[in-house]
């Protein structure tokens, strides 16, 4: 525990139910704010003592949950198992869940890593109390640790109430969809490129990819969406009236992404539509430029079958030239059809 400004100067200390300094759980981090004072590394044991008095306010994450934090949760915070059972769950889909004197809300980090071109999803499930928020994800994540020291160094006056770290929290989670919307737009621009520049066969399996891309991201963002809705239109007894506000800017941002994957689908779902009239095109051409040459070699057929047949009298077959006048007739009747299909611009 970190020695605060006002025991330097020799005033109380702090209230006895807090424990003494833990070693540090890299799983699990407690933050409270106390007097307008922050305490580090709080005693999980203590939480349940924390949160029911007044003037305090608790933010524990808890990373890669076992079964420990499944207990902790459930004796300490009194959560539901249907909400510990859903925020310890992997796939769940963006949601808000109402119970009383709490909230769970599940939302989604999204990132795009250049090397490989995959998009990594990482779910963020919170319990949202009056005077707690419980932070359960897999894995690390940035926006925890940045969010927990804004709130340390009280920047933006987020203060010490639920919806303003709410809104604190969300609100980076949003704004790093739109580096990721960029990286797509780019991928679309090449697909662009590879169509109607140099028409590269590669570009269909591009383009798949990428529409299963854009659709994950919109599976995740409309829900969202959904969530900042409720949250905003309806009575929430936790939050201020005047977080709404901020929530509606966290809201007109996932329209601003949900707006932007709907117009790259549309131009996926054009190149497509173009990259598929152009291969139809050139296999119409191929199969035209096949059909005259059948049509001549079948010319040239006709002429040497009628000049295969096995009768005593045919006047060319004695003819000193007669060789020569079939391989006459057969090229002039090929010169013929061509002629005549550039006449009728088949050719």
């Amino acid at each position: 525990m970190t020695e605060t400004p006002s025991r330097r100067r020799g005033t109380t200390s702090l209230p006895p139910l807090i424990a003494p300094p833990q070693p540090p759980d890299p799983r699990r981090v407690a933050v409270c704010r106390t007097e307008g004072r922050f305490v580090h590394r709080v005693n999980p044991a203590d939480i349940g003592e924390l949160i029911g008095q007044p003037g305090q306010f608790v933010w524990l994450d808890i990373q890669d949950p076992q079964e420990d934090d499944e207990a902790l949760l459930r004796e300490v915070f009194g959560f539901h198992p249907l909400a510990i059972e859903d925020a310890t769950r992997h796939h769940e889909r963006p949601k808000v869940d109402f119970y009383q004197g709490y909230y769970l809300l599940v939302f989604y980090a999204i990132s795009y890593d250049r090397e490989s071109g995959w998009l990594v999803t990482q779910p963020l499930n919170l319990f949202i109390g009056s005077n707690y928020i419980v932070s359960v994800h897999r894995g690390p994540l940035a926006v925890i640790d940045e969010t927990i020291e804004r709130w340390q160094r009280n920047e933006e006056g987020l203060g010490w109430e639920a919806g303003g770290l709410l809104y604190a929290l969300l609100d980076p989670i949003v704004d790093d969809y739109f580096p990721v919307i960029d990286e797509l737009a780019e991928r679309v621009e090449g697909i662009e490129e590879q169509i109607f520049a140099r028409f590269e066969p590669s570009a269909l399996q591009e383009v798949f990819a990428l529409k299963r891309d854009l659709l994950s991201i919109r599976r995740i963002v409309a829900p969202e969406r959904d969530v900042l809705s409720v949250l905003i239109r309806r009575e929430v007894p936790i939050f201020d009236r005047h977080i709404v506000v901020y929530l509606q800017d966290v809201y007109d941002h996932l329209i601003r992404v949900t707006d932007s994957l709907d117009t790259y689908r549309d131009l996926l779902a054009s190149a497509l539509d173009v990259f598929l009239s152009v291969q139809s095109n050139q296999l119409n051409q191929i199969v035209k430029a096949l059909t005259i040459a059948s049509i001549i070699l079948m010319s040239d057929a006709l002429i040497a079958g009628i000049y295969g047949m096995n009768f005593d009298v045919m006047p060319e077959l004695r003819w000193a030239y007669g060789y020569l006048w079939a391989l006459g007739l057969m090229a002039a009747v090929s010169l013929g059809l061509i002629l005549f299909f550039r006449w009728r611009r088949w050719l």
